[in-house]
């Protein structure tokens, strides 16, 4: 990524405590057994993220070689080429180095990734998931494409500013079973939390981007592209009397109840994602977002 980036010890400095779980994670993730990665299982995990759908060039780009524009109140961003070219991608990470960008927003060389990278969603995913979609990474064809910089408004176009919108709004925080919850809806949680980042999308922001949690998935008014994002809670406006099933078949094929087509975005989701899934996490999808707080639509 490019701009001005802050050194490791300048990060640290100074921190409170309640910033040490964060600064340290890489080291305590490392410091336990060694995980054999599997690249298959990593393409599902690549699927469940829907990498594709950003990191590839809509016209004719080369497979995950980046360069897609993503136009935001703060300017526009480019998507970073993430194949194993050692160059212009990321085929010279380590695993540590993999493991800090998904889990910190930080770059092997110090510095502080946007969010519209959407660590703050993939900082929830198993050791596991993100290894074995590291191990997935590093089988695609290498492609040499240098990404242009990201063209962003001051002050946003500073690094600092992302350092403090960490301070102010990133949690870092892995995902949690709930033991009072069903297996489903565990499994459904994390994927629509963690490598789903669906609230990324479907949730209200402030003035600084930051997601509003306390309306999670109510929807957006001014979601990519400046598109309104649907609420999918059962909300007024959101996915209402929508049966498990009907969630299912819209997750797989686009189709929702009243025989229409979901459109605009969700096509590459769907293309990508959420129709690359199994039957049993499309239903636990399902599962989870049925039992959400009905909110009222924010678009």
């Amino acid at each position: 990524m490019s701009g001005d980036f802050f050194s490791e010890s300048s990060f640290a400095m100074g921190q409170t405590l309640r910033f040490l779980p964060i600064l340290v994670l890489p080291a305590l993730v490392l410091a336990g057994p060694v995980l054999a990665a599997d690249a298959e299982h990593g393409a599902y995990v690549f699927a469940s993220a829907g990498c594709a759908s950003c990191h590839t060039m809509e016209k004719g780009g080369a497979f995950l070689a980046g360069g897609r524009e993503l136009k935001t109140d703060f300017g526009s961003f480019f998507t970073p080429n993430i194949t194993p070219d050692t160059e212009t991608g990321i085929g010279g990470w380590s695993d540590k180095d993999f493991l800090r960008a998904m889990r910190e927003g930080v770059s092997p060389d110090g510095g502080h990734y946007y969010p519209t990278f959407p660590y703050t969603s993939y900082a929830r995913m198993s050791d596991e998931d993100l290894l074995d979609l590291k191990a997935y990474l590093e089988t695609v064809p290498a492609v040499r494409n240098e990404v242009r910089d990201h063209d962003l408004h001051f002050p946003f176009n500073i690094r600092m500013s992302v350092f403090v919108w960490k301070l102010l709004f990133f949690d870092g925080n892995r995902f949690e079973p709930n033991p009072a919850k069903s297996d489903a809806w565990n499994r459904g949680a994390y994927l629509v939390n963690g490598p789903g980042h669906c609230g990324e999308c479907h949730s209200p922001r402030n003035i600084l981007g930051a997601m509003d949690n306390d309306r999670a998935l109510s929807g957006n008014s001014n979601g990519p592209e400046g598109d309104a994002v649907p609420n999918i809670t059962r909300g007024p406006g959101g996915i209402g009397d929508w049966s498990e099933d009907e969630i299912v078949v819209a997750l797989e094929i686009g189709m929702m109840p009243d025989g229409d087509f979901l459109g605009g975005a969700m096509t590459d989701v769907i293309d990508e994602n959420t129709g690359k899934l199994s039957d049993d996490d499309r239903r636990a999808i399902a599962t989870y977002l049925t039992s959400l707080p009905p909110l009222a639509s924010n678009n």
